[in-house]
């Protein structure tokens, strides 16, 4: 608490007088730790008193909304690699770091550690849809049409993903909402939240605008930053922009699954993933025509070999409802393999 109520205003101070970049990148990712136990707090607090499938959603689309916040930033300054890139580091970050780190941590403490079968195969189904056809499916054809019919392409691609994420949740929370739940859900009903619906929300909703104010001015000190390290604008894209930008639901997940509530943890985890790839990728993608350079939803071979080894590798071990800390070990090694691919790269 004490972290929040001094690095909110000092980070406030430090932009307005132009403080050291250095300096600055510390406080700001300091700051953004702390907020995120709030948010972690405020999702617990609605996971059990509006259940885990809507406590996940709303974190992962607050979590989401910083990200958006940046995209819009960057696409309108033309940095339309940075955010495919960024787009591409979400996906990655949240099938393979936020749910291995969610299923290790929570593996330490529980040998064995159950999730809603159900949704998991039902997530399965959509991410396979959403990264396997609608990413890679764009740049095979594209490969003999010009820029107006990529354009196009991306375009029609994008209205459709939208539509499929919004019947997706209306299929979850009204027309089949109840019908597939576990047994961790009925138990979690018995808890009293720490905070009422109405006051977890608005927590929430405040801590997501600080996050967003931060995280735009922390991606301002990253330019510096690299050069210090000699990162690469892929690499920065791809590891750094994604995980500041989604670390608040990232300390929100395994902060559930330390507390053995992996239905909220995986809703997180996979949720989130869902949403960018077929909400918040394809709504900037539209974003983008207003800009002055339009951003096609075309990603490179490494990108998308990339997102489709990391689907296929929590497809196959989050179908079976259970996870252990030698899975999240497993999810962990991968992002650890991709992350050095491309720092090379």
């Amino acid at each position: 608490m004490l972290l929040t109520f001094i690095g909110v205003p000092v980070s406030v101070i430090g932009t307005l007088m132009h403080w050291p970049s250095i300096f600055l990148f510390i406080i700001y990712c300091l700051t953004i730790i702390a907020l995120s136990s709030y948010m972690g707090r405020a999702t617990e607090s609605l996971a059990i008193v509006a259940g885990p499938r809507i406590g996940g959603l709303l974190n992962a689309t607050f979590g989401n909304a910083v990200e958006l916040i940046i995209s819009v930033f960057a696409l309108k300054a033309g940095l339309v690699g940075v955010v495919l890139a960024s787009l591409t580091g979400s996906v990655l970050g949240n099938l393979l770091l936020v749910a291995g780190l969610s299923f290790f941590i929570g593996g330490l403490k529980y040998k064995r550690q159950k999730f809603n079968v159900y949704d998991a195969r039902h997530n399965s189904g959509l991410l396979m849809f959403a990264v396997m056809i609608a990413f890679v499916i764009p740049e095979v054809f594209s490969m003999d049409m010009n820029d107006t019919k990529k354009l196009s392409l991306s375009v029609g691609i994008s209205v459709i993903l939208i539509l499929l994420y919004l019947a997706a949740l209306f299929f979850k929370l009204v027309t089949h909402r109840g019908v597939y739940q576990s047994d961790n859900e009925a138990q979690h009903h018995d808890e009293e939240p720490e905070w009422g619906k109405g006051r977890a929300i608005l927590v929430l909703l405040i801590a997501t605008l600080a996050v967003a104010y931060i995280s735009e001015n922390l991606v301002h000190t990253f330019e510096f930053v690299a050069e210090s390290f000699g990162w690469t604008e892929l690499f920065i894209g791809i590891i750094i922009v994604a995980i500041v930008g989604n670390a608040a639901e990232h300390a929100s997940a395994v902060l559930m699954a330390f507390k053995n509530k992996m239905d909220v943890a995986v809703e997180i985890a996979i949720g989130s993933t869902l949403q960018v790839a077929m909400f918040v990728a394809p709504v900037l993608v539209l974003i983008s025509l207003f800009f002055e350079k339009s951003m096609p939803l075309l990603f490179s071979w490494q990108e998308l070999i990339a997102m489709v080894s990391s689907v296929l590798l929590m497809v196959v071990i989050s179908n079976d409802g259970e996870t252990n800390w030698f899975e999240g070990l497993t999810l962990l090694a991968a992002y650890v393999i991709m992350g050095i691919g491309f720092y090379l790269l």
